[in-house]
């Protein structure tokens, strides 16, 4: 079955992709590309750069543009489903793992376009998640904190940090799903390069609200 990806260049799209190829061909990615980091469903930092890591793929991208609110974003996904349909896929893969919200919505927009929507990451244990990324030599950057201490921004996800997450997990959503915090992969894999970060720029709100903006990178 030929497949899209919907991709947020986060850990979860990248595990789920990984998953998805070992039964299904992944045709194309799908980035919906928000306004800002207020969007209400997607994945807001350096989702630009989702271009980059589908070269490191080798997969073709389709990517949308969105305003924030979620009349908008449903229909950016539409659009760019749309777009993947003429490249003959039959079913969308998300990264989803416990968000009904997103999930829901997801589901219905496959639905209208007669779409098989596969969600292989769903309803897993969280931290079995953080140490499945780490067991596959993932390399997932930290992009933005908003609950998550500011001491893990820019952090590479390693033992150590999955044990911290795990003895906050019933103050977050250890995957972060909540909006606690958002992740870059540098590394997975499938990639055929890793990213390296040559500038980057951090803005802060407050200790509990920041995010890493990634200025330059290259493949290496």
């Amino acid at each position: 079955m030929k497949v899209c990806v919907l991709y947020s260049g986060g850990k979860d799209s990248n595990l789920a992709l990984m998953k998805a190829k070992k039964y299904c061909e992944i045709s194309c990615l799908l980035s919906i590309k928000p306004e800002s980091d207020e969007s209400e469903i997607f994945h807001y930092p350096n989702a630009k750069l989702t271009e980059l890591q589908a070269k490191a793929l080798e997969i073709p991208i389709i990517t949308v543009n969105s305003t924030n609110d979620e009349k908008s974003s449903i229909n950016s996904l539409k659009e760019g489903l749309i777009q993947a349909k003429e490249m003959g896929i039959e079913g969308v893969v998300t990264g989803a793992i416990r968000s009904t919200y997103q999930a829901t919505r997801f589901q219905k927009i496959c639905k209208e376009l007669d779409l098989w929507c596969f969600n292989p990451l769903w309803l897993r244990d969280e931290i079995s998640i953080l140490k499945e990324i780490l067991e596959n030599n993932f390399k997932v950057m930290f992009v933005r904190v908003a609950g998550l201490s500011e001491k893990f921004l820019g952090k590479i996800i390693d033992e150590k940090i999955v044990k911290e997450i795990e003895k906050i997990k019933s103050y977050i959503n250890p995957a972060g799903e909540g909006g606690e915090y958002e992740t870059f992969v540098l590394y997975m894999p499938e990639f055929k390069k890793e990213i390296e970060i040559k500038k980057f720029e951090v803005v802060r709100n407050n200790e509990y609200d920041s995010t890493l903006i990634i200025k330059e990178a290259i493949l290496r």
